[in-house]
């Protein structure tokens, strides 16, 4: 009587094998058929140690395939890290880490602003690194999502109420001074925290450029580095009681 425990073991090899070589299995059991004798145990020994063997290279395939999924992933990751973002060589660098570009000199003269100084400032802002899309621009056409007058932003320097880059570059500015200024993802930027930007301005003025600027500040698989044109209507000095004398 054919022991048929030990035809069963004899046939899952040649199951993995028409699974591997896309012969049928009828084809493999022309090998192991089911009428074969079994001529000793140590060929079925060797044979039960084969399917082991290959039984378990099988079950490790997985494993392989996914660390190189992982390994791939990771590889494509870096194509996000900061060298992808892009290059203003026409702009000036500076130590802290935004750049600049000097479009214009005002003639009204007066002392430079500086920390303490409420300043009164003209603005526009644009995704740069991401098509330049402007979340804040006069001008703009009829109907459209910056169709809207705009009022000057005002500011302490000093108080952190606007993205530090901006902050930085107000900075010894005159009224009438325009400056173009490059501000990078990050430390210098609009804080993640601040949705808002209630806390951390210049907040844009309508909906489409809060959008605009969010859909940007939020995916990290894009430059998200922000321009921003800035002009010095007025530079109130501190009289040092908490108050300011208006400039012209």
């Amino acid at each position: 009587m054919i022991n048929i425990a030990r035809v069963l073991l004899l046939l899952l090899p040649a199951t993995s094998l028409a699974f591997q070589t896309g012969r049928p299995a009828v084809a493999a059991q022309e090998k192991f058929s089911l009428y074969a004798n079994i001529e000793s145990d140590n060929d079925d020994i060797a044979t039960r140690r084969s399917f082991v063997t290959s039984t378990a290279s099988a079950a490790m395939l997985p494993f392989l395939i996914n660390s190189a999924a992982i390994a791939n992933a990771e590889e494509g990751e870096s194509m996000f890290a900061p060298k992808f973002v892009q290059q203003y060589e026409d702009f000036t660098p500076t130590e802290e880490g935004w750049s600049f570009k000097e479009v214009k000199k005002g003639t009204k003269g007066g002392d430079p602003a500086s920390d303490g100084d409420r300043v009164v400032f003209d603005w526009s802002g644009y995704t740069i690194g991401y098509f330049g899309r402007p979340f804040e621009a006069k001008g703009g056409p009829q109907g459209g999502a910056f169709d809207k007058d705009l009022d000057y932003f005002r500011t302490v320097l000093g108080s952190k109420t606007i993205v530090p880059g901006l902050e930085c570059a107000l900075k010894g500015m005159r009224p009438g001074d325009i400056r173009q200024v490059i501000v990078p993802y990050g430390s210098l930027s609009y804080p993640p925290e601040d949705k808002d930007h209630d806390l951390v301005g210049p907040k844009p003025t309508t909906f489409s450029g809060m959008r605009a600027l969010n859909f940007v500040l939020e995916n990290p698989r894009v430059d998200r580095t922000l321009l921003f044109n800035v002009k010095v209507i007025r530079v109130d000095k501190s009289d040092g009681k908490g108050g300011f004398v208006r400039g012209n």
